[in-house]
């Protein structure tokens, strides 16, 4: 099955596709970058299957990740580099642009610092930056003891 033909699965057929969100935000494209390494195609001897839930491959969130990040800007080859790679984590810059920086961020249009020529960084003693201001309030007599978080704060149980 190609990745963007439809699915003969009944759960698919009921649910649909999940729509991928218009306007794409970061949140989208990291769970979309999640979606397609963790639902990859593992190879089975009744053919590949997804690797996280065991349906037939590609799987809805397999199939909803690859068009987030088509539509996000990569291309089938980058696409396909990072489900290769296997982390699940791997940043994709947002706004994804292909040719380097957008129109609008030439570096003409950049702003020149007048501290700074042609690049270079300025020279000189870097300046000091002040220390914070003391305290002078005097301390309540204690015994020194962390104070207890109050009784409205939850209080899991510990992992052990």
């Amino acid at each position: 099955m190609r990745v963007d033909e439809q699915s003969t699965d009944p759960i698919d057929q009921i649910l649909g596709e999940l729509p991928v969100p218009t306007p794409l935000t970061p949140e989208d494209v990291r769970l979309a970058v999640r979606a397609v390494v963790v639902h990859a195609a593992e190879e089975w001897p009744s053919g590949a299957l997804c690797r996280n839930d065991g349906a037939r491959f590609p799987c809805r969130l397999h199939r909803w990740g690859r068009r987030v990040l088509l539509n996000h800007g990569l291309n089938e080859r980058q696409l396909d580099a990072l489900i290769r790679h296997g982390n699940p984590f791997v940043h994709v810059p947002f706004p994804f642009l292909i040719n380097g920086p957008s129109a609008g961020r030439t570096p003409a249009a950049r702003p020149v610092r007048p501290d700074r020529a042609a690049g270079h960084p300025a020279r000189g003693p870097v300046p000091r930056v002040p220390a914070p201001a003391v305290r002078t309030g005097v301390r309540p007599s204690g015994s020194g003891r962390p104070v207890a978080p109050p009784a409205t704060a939850p209080r899991w149980p510990r992992a052990s």
